[in-house]
């Protein structure tokens, strides 16, 4: 259930059931104000919500996924989910890593992060920071090692408390993109609990070949409780064609994965360059071809080839 401030607006989430007497409470007072307001006047509101739903938008979950570092995950979920706001689509971008590098890249310094919204200290509107047309970031950062305590010290359930936080959110966007940490921690088995499609980056060296497969095999346990989890794409990052190693493994990937495989990410260094400015590359160097590679991934993401053209 929740009760909206008269005043401030603020909403606050109060679970009923752990309330016995909630028809006797005449007042309440807001955390955000400090102000009492009638208790009953702000459930009439929330229950006439209720009965009128808003329709619902039917939203694509897509994490940015994979164990190793230094692949481009980040730069790959920022201009992905940049891509897909200019294509007209509405875009929320979920940053689960403490480094919060999305917003660095976006050039947006988002006054709350993940962490507020998943311990009820903020409300979902309060917590999102618009970072471009049709593009709205719900940001990471450090805090959120605190977030990974809180999930261990769970005695069940912990692997859905991302996906309980986001609730609120559903139905609201076109697309979720979700941005994960190097390594495999409770926050991303908690990613893989909630998203439905994964898209993976792979630096074409030998040891992301590995890392991806170290991957694949955690997916797939992670598949034996979620049937509808899917890896989707397998994204090659890097790609050097003056070296011929990275055109050997390219090769390696294709024969291995087929239609999973999108079109490589060319090596640019437009690319490292445009976070420095808070640009996506669409904005930095719209003529390069680190640009032209990640409009290719939308148009592959999107299966509308007539995109950009």
């Amino acid at each position: 259930m929740v009760i909206t401030c008269p005043y401030c607006k603020k909403k606050h989430t109060v679970d009923k059931n752990r309330i016995p007497d909630l028809e006797k409470i005449k007042n309440a007072r807001c955390r955000g104000c400090g102000k009492v307001f009638q208790l009953s006047l702000a459930l009439e509101k929330d229950v006439e919500k209720e009965k009128k739903p808003e329709p619902g938008i039917k939203t694509r979950t897509i994490g940015v996924c994979l164990s190793k570092g230094g692949v481009g995950k980040t730069t790959t979920a920022v201009n992905l989910a940049a891509g897909l706001a200019l294509a007209g689509n509405k875009v929320l971008l979920v940053d689960t890593d403490t480094q919060g590098q999305a917003g660095f890249m976006l050039g947006v310094t988002p006054k709350a992060t993940l962490t507020e919204l998943v311990t009820g200290e903020l409300s979902a509107d309060e917590v999102l920071t618009k970072a471009r047309n049709n593009l709205w970031l719900l940001a990471g950062g450090r805090s959120l090692a605190g977030i990974k305590r809180l999930i261990d010290r769970k005695d069940f359930g912990g692997e859905m408390t991302l996906r309980e936080s986001l609730r609120s959110l559903d139905g609201q966007y076109d697309y979720v993109i979700v941005d994960t940490s190097p390594g495999w921690d409770p926050l991303t088995v908690n990613v893989l609990f909630y998203v439905s499609e994964l898209l993976a980056p792979v630096a074409l060296e030998a040891m992301s070949l590995q890392g991806l497969s170290d991957f694949i095999t955690n997916v797939a346990a992670i598949r034996k409780y979620r049937k509808e989890l899917n890896l989707r794409y397998i994204l090659p990052t890097f790609h050097d064609k003056r070296i011929k190693q990275t055109t050997a493994i390219l090769n390696r990937i294709e024969g291995i994965y087929g239609s999973r495989l999108c079109t490589p990410i060319r090596y640019n260094v437009r690319l490292a360059e445009a976070p420095e400015h808070g640009k996506t590359i669409y904005e930095f160097a719209p003529g390069s071809n680190g640009a032209q590679d990640y409009r290719d991934l939308i148009r592959k993401v999107t299966n509308n080839d007539k995109l950009f053209r």
